[in-house]
């Protein structure tokens, strides 16, 4: 992919995601969402059991399984469409993606910023605190505009 289609499906991700911002601060029932919303409805193992077409032992492994991180997607998807719910999976990022890009960028810049300083720094030829920062702002900004395949070979 181009680095200019690179940004347009950076912003587009960035626009429709802005919205699940607030699901880092959502905390999961401590059992476990089926559990929960099967317990506000009133609904019991064997009755959610009956509309999974599942016996009724499964269920209690199926909610466990949940708080455990051992279920699937797709039983998740079964288990909220027998609930009358919708299951939503998402990777939200903490920051925006047009943030985490620059931050990496920046990291990148300031390594090659440092190895350049010291072979400058040995011929005694130093930039003033003011020249390095313009010199790692403008590295920053090809690096975000370029996106090379090098940029995420360091680590965060």
């Amino acid at each position: 992919m181009l680095p200019k289609h690179r940004l347009v499906a950076r912003q587009q991700l960035d626009r429709t995601l802005s919205g699940y911002g607030s699901a880092s601060q959502i905390t999961p029932p401590l059992k476990g969402w089926l559990r929960a919303i099967r317990d506000a409805l009133g609904m019991s193992g064997k009755q959610l059991a009956n509309r999974l077409k599942v016996s009724q032992p499964r269920i209690p492994r199926l909610e466990q399984d949940e708080v455990a991180g051992a279920v699937t997607l797709k039983t998740m998807r079964q288990a909220a469409e027998a609930l009358d719910c919708i299951f939503v999976y998402a990777v939200v990022p903490r920051s925006s993606l047009e943030e985490t890009v620059r931050a990496q960028a920046r990291k990148v810049a300031e390594a090659r910023m440092q190895r350049v300083s010291h072979s400058m720094l040995l011929e005694a030829q130093s930039l003033s605190a003011t020249e390095q920062r313009a010199s790692l702002d403008a590295a920053v900004e090809e690096l975000v505009r370029e996106m090379p395949k090098e940029l995420w070979e360091t680590e965060p």
